[in-house]
């Protein structure tokens, strides 16, 4: 069972300054990770085990408070913060090296990946996109994460996304990172690709201030949200005060 009080998060946004270049892998945690992960022990060692993993979540900031947890993060670090810093900060080295560095997506349909190719041409200028979309299926079989795999190797991205869904997308990237022939930073960003991609529609800048992005979502798509919501959120606090008074 994966205790929230014993794990390392980056404690804000700044600290991401601080990954140093190369092979590291990134991870996300929120409530609904952080549930599913209680029952799902690879899922827990990938989200233990990766480099850095980020509070994609004020219930994970406040929760941490709470429980007088070995990491205090200041402030919730969304997927979408890590994507763009990570998307400027390597635009803004090809800008100084005058250099095209590539940036690879895997994840999503095609037509998502099309969007995101078109619209990253226009905001980062100095960096090329390369998308590969995987299989829609329940689970890959072996062939497929040998193509995957391949595919990730062939291109030597600068930068890799990856999105499929927790915990599909950091169960696989955690069982084959030593097969993964590459150099730079890999983050599992799940429903950011559809965000960049306009796909579906972000919550509003004053709802993610007042950590309310969670209702936008459930309100703008309650049919696919609710469970995720309605029984997910209860659940994490219930975990939360379990690990807090019962050990």
């Amino acid at each position: 069972m994966m205790r929230l009080a014993g794990l390392n998060i980056v404690e804000s946004i700044d600290s991401l300054r601080t990954i140093p270049d190369g092979k590291v892998l990134i991870n996300t945690v929120n409530a609904h990770s952080f549930n599913i992960a209680q029952k799902d022990e690879l899922f827990a060692e990938a989200l233990m085990k990766g480099d850095y993993l980020i509070p994609d979540g004020a219930s994970i900031v406040k929760a941490c408070r709470w429980l007088k947890a070995k990491s205090q993060p200041k402030e919730r670090i969304a997927g979408w913060d890590l994507f763009t810093f990570e998307m400027q900060r390597l635009d803004g080295r090809g800008k100084t090296d005058d250099v095209r560095y590539k940036v690879m997506f895997v994840g999503s349909s095609e037509s998502v990946l099309k969007k995101i190719k078109k619209k990253a041409a226009l905001n980062y200028t100095h960096l090329d996109i390369i998308t590969l979309s995987p299989p829609f299926r329940r689970e890959f079989s072996d062939e497929d994460i040998s193509e995957i795999i391949k595919a990730i190797n062939a291109a030597n991205p600068d930068l890799l996304w990856i999105g499929m869904t927790a915990p599909k997308q950091e169960k696989l990237i955690y069982q084959h990172w030593p097969e993964l022939d590459i150099h730079c930073h890999v983050g599992t960003i799940g429903a950011v690709f559809d965000f960049y991609a306009g796909t579906v529609k972000r919550a509003p800048k004053s709802w993610q201030d007042h950590s309310s992005e969670w209702l936008y979502r459930f309100l703008t798509n309650p049919r696919r949200m609710w469970r995720r919501y309605l029984l997910g959120n209860p659940l994490f606090l219930w975990n939360i005060f379990k690990e807090k008074f019962l050990g």
